[in-house]
């Protein structure tokens, strides 16, 4: 299996931090997670799933909180990308492709997959063999 140098999975760390900063964002208050929401529903439809249940105010507060941190997360992976940090989002991503599988086999949610078949991608590929030992040093990636 062929595998990444150092400098190639750093840049694999950081578009996956970047991925996350453009999905994420919408979901880290309240305002932009209603927008969002409305928009996830009628794409939900719109793929022969049905119209999303109402939020209450719990609901946004638990997405909003996710939605913050993974924002932050995010922002350190841009910053640092390392072995270290790929290696633990892919085990936070595979977390949350099980929370999605189980969101979809409960539900049926075809929007679902516009999430879930990214967040296994992203997992796997950071999980894909890597030409140093987790605890090397890593340079400061060129600004």
């Amino acid at each position: 299996m062929p595998s990444f140098s150092t400098s190639g999975y750093r840049c694999i760390v950081r578009a996956s931090a970047l991925y996350d900063v453009l999905v994420t964002a919408p979901f880290a208050t309240p305002w932009t997670f209603a927008l969002l929401r409305d928009q996830l529903s009628a794409m939900n439809q719109s793929l022969g799933g049905a119209m999303l249940p109402a939020f209450d105010v719990f609901h946004v507060l638990i997405a909003c909180l996710l939605g913050s941190l993974v924002m932050v997360w995010s922002v350190l992976r841009l910053r640092q990308p390392s072995l270290r940090m790929g290696r633990y989002d892919g085990v936070a991503r595979g977390l949350f492709a099980t929370w999605m599988a189980r969101a979809l086999a409960v539900t049926g949610a075809p929007v679902l997959w516009l999430f879930l078949l990214p967040e296994m991608a992203w997992c796997l590929v950071q999980w894909l063999p890597v030409d140093a030992p987790l605890n090397a040093p890593v340079k400061a990636a060129a600004a």
